[in-house]
């Protein structure tokens, strides 16, 4: 159980990195929206201050004065218990209130937390605990929705020079596991997610995972054998997405020779892993390759059983996998508003491993289950193969 002595340094240090992470930003930046999946990186700013106010100040702390309730409207994202909100594709169009506006609500918020936990009530603990958790979750998020923002400007702007992924692949060897009568999922008293428990049983036949993330090297192979091409490699949604978007290569992919990024145009690294991939070029990639994408549970095995061996399982890439977003046997949400945060979820997503570079420090660990719909490649999603 966290304590509130615990949380308040790592509450300053939470909050404090968003707001770094729009330092290198312009104002004329700060409302981009690039598309319907993305947020401006001020809406970032002002839904994470709006959770703490909406779930932990405004039923906790008895002489803490709420934000204006069109504020609540405006930067709430998908939580029904609470009340309507803003259409998701036209966060874009909220310049008001103003980034400044924002942040002095972010300040004043941060303050009444604090005060709030110099004398906790029962139960406040966890959910400041989950605030900073959802709060980095949005930190990811803004920079691979800032990518997509950039990637659509003729300038090809570069957010920061330093922020691009660095990590190479090497030969890959396979790791085996003997499979049998398993257990994944968690029941620690450290923090995780709802969806990430209860910790259960489960079946798996002996299987091999490899030891690297596929690279843009392999994935040239894959292009250059007509892998685009081939509707014997796709499934029939993928395939009609390949016809429908034009797909020729990744998401950032210029030409075939460079990629855009946060650190702007850079060439075509065949050493680099491949990234931002939907799961059915994936799928369609394991096909060819005569392998397969890992299930979860076999992805959080191999990475217990086989620790340092399963290279970059954290820290450069989310890692797609064959199993679809359902709850965990006997996955119960909670009761309320918070009971929205995952499990209203649990349909028509796959499920996603690991962590990537995007992903702050603390944040990662082997039984987090990310996930998004297969035709989503904006993401920092690369993959894995087994068999």
């Amino acid at each position: 159980m966290p304590t509130s002595l615990l949380l308040t340094p790592s509450l300053r240090a939470v909050r404090a990195h968003t707001e770094a992470l729009i330092a290198p930003l312009e104002p004329d930046d700060l409302c981009l929206q690039g598309m319907a999946d993305a947020s401006p990186p001020k809406w970032h700013l002002a839904h994470t201050t709006w959770f703490f106010e909406t779930f932990i100040l405004q039923p906790h702390l008895a002489d803490h004065r709420a934000c204006d309730p069109r504020w609540s409207y405006q930067f709430n994202s998908y939580y029904d218990a609470v009340g309507d909100r803003h259409p998701r594709p036209e966060r874009g169009l909220l310049s008001r209130p103003t980034t400044k506006e924002v942040l002095r609500w972010r300040h004043a918020v941060d303050k009444a937390l604090e005060r709030l936990l110099n004398n906790p009530p029962s139960g406040v603990l966890p959910l400041v605990e989950l605030g900073l958790h959802h709060e980095q979750q949005h930190q990811e998020l803004l920079l691979m929705d800032l990518l997509d923002a950039f990637h659509r400007q003729p300038l090809a702007p570069i957010y920061n020079e330093d922020a691009d992924l660095t990590a190479r692949t090497a030969r890959p060897d396979w790791l085996r596991c003997d499979g049998g009568l398993v257990e994944i999922g968690t029941n620690d008293s450290s923090f995780h997610f709802d969806n990430e428990g209860p910790r259960h049983r489960i079946w798996l036949e002996p299987f091999a995972l490899s030891s690297e993330l596929v690279s843009v090297g392999d994935y040239w192979n894959f292009m250059h054998d007509g892998g685009y091409q081939r509707p014997d490699l796709w499934m029939s949604e993928g395939w009609a997405l390949v016809q429908q978007g034009h797909w020729k290569a990744p998401r950032y992919w210029r030409d075939g020779e460079l990629e855009f990024s946060l650190a702007g145009l850079e060439p075509l690294d065949p050493n680099a892993p491949v990234r931002h991939l939907s799961w059915f070029e994936a799928d369609a990639f394991a096909r060819w390759h005569g392998s397969r994408l890992p299930s979860e549970a076999e992805w959080e095995v191999a990475c217990t059983l086989h620790g340092d061996a399963v290279q970059h399982a954290h820290g450069v890439l989310w890692q797609w996998t064959s199993s679809p977003y359902r709850p965990y046997p006997g996955f119960r949400p909670a009761s309320g508003a918070i009971g929205e945060y995952n499990g209203k979820f649990m349909s028509s997503q796959m499920v996603l491993r690991g962590s990537s570079w995007l992903t702050p420090g603390g944040h990662a660990r082997n039984t987090y289950r990310n996930f998004f719909p297969p035709a989503r490649r904006w993401m920092a999603s690369g993959l894995r193969l087994a068999r």
